[in-house]
């Protein structure tokens, strides 16, 4: 599923189910999960297994995945790196720094967001794209697919500035047909080499009952303009 969304330079790797064994963990990381339930030891050891699979490779040997500020995972030097996990998936995908900027990757259950919850995610304009949306594919929970773009926007917005992104500070644009997206920022980017960061293009798939999205920004992108 993943290889459709991402392709190289990226390594990624995806599981659908947590292995009967739980995967070997660093000692560092083992502490993080001490006190945790199962399910999530089986999730946090299976996603860091995918983590360790796509780094190598990029011929990187094994090494413990901790959270960095905010809980983003802290990638080996050169690297830069994404995970996602929710009920019946996890995936993990890296590049190396000097091929891609960023990535951000998130996963999914294909089902309508609970409650008020889309009152918190989408903006004005972003709810009238949904009701759109909603009227020639009725099948496709649009506000979670709009839910898990954002994510996958803040995962590949952090690693770049260090700052929180709010849902309201970008705003989301689905085509319905090519499986892609924009997120126009809201807010000033990030300066890299010169240029501002103005949006972020990412894709998206529908499968299995899973949503997933990707994010990807590579040195000279349209997404970059001069400051």
């Amino acid at each position: 599923m993943i290889e459709q969304l991402l392709a190289p330079p990226v390594v990624a790797v995806q599981a659908f189910t947590d292995p009967v064994d739980s995967p070997m963990l660093f000692a560092e990381e083992e502490a993080l999960i001490v006190r945790a339930v199962d399910s999530r030891r089986r999730e946090f050891g299976t996603v860091r297994a995918c983590a360790r699979s796509a780094l190598s490779g990029l011929e990187i040997a094994p090494a413990p995945i901790l959270p960095g500020p905010q809980g983003a995972p802290a990638w080996p030097d050169g690297v830069v790196g994404s995970m996602t996990h929710c009920a019946g998936y996890r995936a993990a995908a890296v590049a190396r720094a000097a091929d891609l900027l960023t990535i951000g990757l998130d996963a999914e259950p294909h089902e309508p967001l609970p409650g008020s919850e889309l009152d918190v995610v989408a903006l004005p304009e972003e709810r009238s794209r949904l009701s759109g949306l909603a009227a020639r594919r009725p099948q496709i929970c649009w506000d979670r697919l709009l839910f898990s773009t954002k994510e996958s926007v803040y995962k590949a917005w952090f690693p770049l500035t260090n700052r929180w992104l709010g849902f309201e500070e970008a705003s989301v644009t689905i085509d319905p047909n090519a499986g892609t997206f924009r997120a126009r920022l809201l807010v000033p980017g990030p300066v890299i080499g010169g240029d501002r960061l103005q949006g972020f293009d990412g894709r998206w798939l529908v499968r299995n009952g899973l949503v997933l999205t990707a994010v990807t920004v590579a040195p000279g992108s349209a997404d970059l303009a001069k400051a």
